[in-house]
């Protein structure tokens, strides 16, 4: 089974510059989780609730930092997780684009 998160997004300290560490951003992020489903599922919503309240408290400078976060989480809270594709999009922090990183990762 694959849950597919997309453009959950919200608000967060995320970045180096100074107007970053002092004002919230807009941040999008995309999940794709792949588990093995046998008897135990994993509910999409309290991945949601875990990913959204670890980037709101570790104010991360780095989206790489960020994305090494959210899988660290995952994979711990959810070990039953095969793979995992995170994005994660600033798309306020240059006017001309949209700017982020994404990575994969196979357990």
């Amino acid at each position: 089974m694959t849950i597919h998160i997309q453009e959950l997004t919200f608000d967060t300290i995320i970045g180096i510059l100074e107007f970053e560490r002092t004002t919230p951003q807009k941040v999008i992020l995309d999940i794709e989780l792949e588990y093995d489903y046998k008897d135990e599922f994993i509910n999409y919503a309290t991945v949601v609730e875990d990913t959204k309240a670890l980037l709101i408290k570790q104010q991360y400078l780095l989206i790489e930092d960020a994305l090494i976060g959210i899988k660290d989480m995952i994979s711990k809270n959810y070990p039953q997780t095969k793979s995992l594709q995170i994005k994660l999009t600033k798309p306020d922090i240059l006017p001309e684009c949209s700017v982020g990183l994404s990575n994969f990762w196979q357990f």
